[in-house]
């Protein structure tokens, strides 16, 4: 795709978008010049950016095995879902239980463009997209109650999207306030950028989508931990994405043994 300026369908192309950029270190096509720019300059100065991306997509998949198959959770509500890229949460969840509900949320417009490839799940199940942010909990929470029963179990994904939301803009709260909407029984799945491991390329990254008028925030271990206060932490806890239960992998290529910097757990609202 190419573009200088927002197109007619409400898409700002003069400045990047996260999940645009996420798209371009996937490999996808669904993103712009203003996009690719910035993705090849955070690669310069951390060549491991791209590793990143596909570890982060693979740790969404295997929780969400986990999910499904051990859990027994059939009710999903992904925010931040970014450009379609298979295989999406629902196929992964559908193919084990294809009765399982997905409400998906995004708040770009290409998400929303290329949406109906996110609702082909199965006939036995439901798929549905919302336009909205994550600083909209309320919206989100009265759309997906359309489809989902929120008096029953609810996995929240969270999947790369909390590090584009600083602590004075509420993250920590947004989630709280998400997770308090969920039954007991329901599960918060999420990961966030770290600086713990590669402290100069996560600081240079910061500064390349600062410059790019997009807000990062990388996070520590105990400051990632805390947005599963209240929670009980399925095992290994809150690690390196890379390293959340690799016996659920299916499909991962070799990434090496460098550090992936970005944190993922998975945990239970028990009460």
């Amino acid at each position: 795709m190419t573009g200088t300026e927002s197109t007619a369908d409400g898409i700002d192309t003069t400045r990047p978008h996260p999940a645009r950029v996420y798209d371009w270190y996937l490999g996808g096509k669904d993103n712009y010049p203003v996009d690719e720019r910035l993705g090849q300059q955070i690669t310069a100065r951390d060549p491991g950016a791209r590793r990143a991306a596909r570890s982060n997509r693979w740790f969404m998949q295997r929780a969400t095995r986990h999910l499904v198959r051990t859990a027994g959770i059939r009710q999903f509500l992904d925010i931040g879902t970014g450009i379609p890229t298979e295989p999406n949460l629902h196929q992964i969840a559908q193919r084990t239980a294809p009765d399982a509900r997905v409400v998906y949320v995004d708040n770009d417009p290409i998400v929303l463009a290329h949406a109906e490839a996110l609702l082909r799940g199965t006939p036995e199940g439901m798929t549905e997209y919302v336009q909205a942010d994550v600083r909209e909990p309320g919206k989100i929470l009265d759309e997906a109650a359309r489809v989902l029963d929120l008096d029953r179990p609810v996995a929240l994904s969270l999947i790369a999207l909390m590090h584009f939301i600083a602590d004075d803009s509420g993250a920590y709260e947004l989630v709280g306030t998400l997770v308090d909407a969920l039954a007991p029984g329901s599960f918060l799945s999420l990961s966030a950028m770290t600086a713990d491991y590669e402290p100069e390329e996560v600081r240079r990254g910061i500064e390349a989508y600062a410059r790019g008028g997009v807000t990062l925030v990388g996070r520590s271990h105990s400051e990632v931990s805390r947005f599963f206060e209240g929670l009980d932490l399925v095992e290994p806890g809150v690690v390196s994405v890379k390293d959340w239960r690799p016996g659920l992998a299916e499909g991962e290529t070799p990434i090496g043994d460098e550090p992936v910097s970005l944190y993922g757990g998975v945990g239970l609202k028990s009460r």
